[in-house]
């Protein structure tokens, strides 16, 4: 099991929750992302520079993902190939991706975007809060202590 991080638009908060999950439960935990991430040394932790463009790093994660990983990302498309390909999705603020979710919140994501196209100001999300912090880290020590291997 490894961790693979859509390392682009994750909040700087939680990369340090991850980088002190991957050496506490010693997993590989791999961020990637179109420029360069400054991770900490460690050997369980990397970071992947990809090419610029459109889901580069997406695809990139999607192409080295193994059944029973988990992806950090807010991209809800990416979490639908995740969920796909057998792995876990889980998004920087907390909330899992399932199969039983990901069709709805892929329908929300392409109704706001056709209401965005068409000139309505949806607004974005709200500002990441400490309550956001705390649920990503409770359910990432949740995911670590049922599927991280045990030394």
């Amino acid at each position: 099991m490894q961790i693979w991080v859509d390392a682009d638009a994750c909040p700087v908060v939680i990369k340090e929750i991850l980088f002190r999950a991957a050496d506490r439960a010693k997993v590989m935990t791999t961020l990637v992302a179109n420029q360069m991430v400054r991770v900490p040394p460690s050997r369980f932790i990397k970071m992947v520079q990809v090419s610029s463009g459109f889901d580069v790093a997406d695809n990139e994660i999607v192409k080295r993902l193994e059944p029973g990983d988990l992806v950090i990302t807010a991209d809800i498309p990416l979490a639908a190939d995740v969920i796909e390909k057998g792995g876990h999705a889980l998004n920087p603020r907390g909330e899992f991706y399932s199969a039983e979710n990901i069709r709805s919140l892929l329908n929300m994501r392409d109704f706001m975007d056709t209401l965005r196209s068409s000139g309505v100001d949806t607004g974005g999300p709200p500002a990441f809060s400490q309550g956001d912090r705390k649920a990503f880290a409770s359910h990432l020590d949740r995911f670590l202590a049922r599927y991280a291997p045990r030394s």
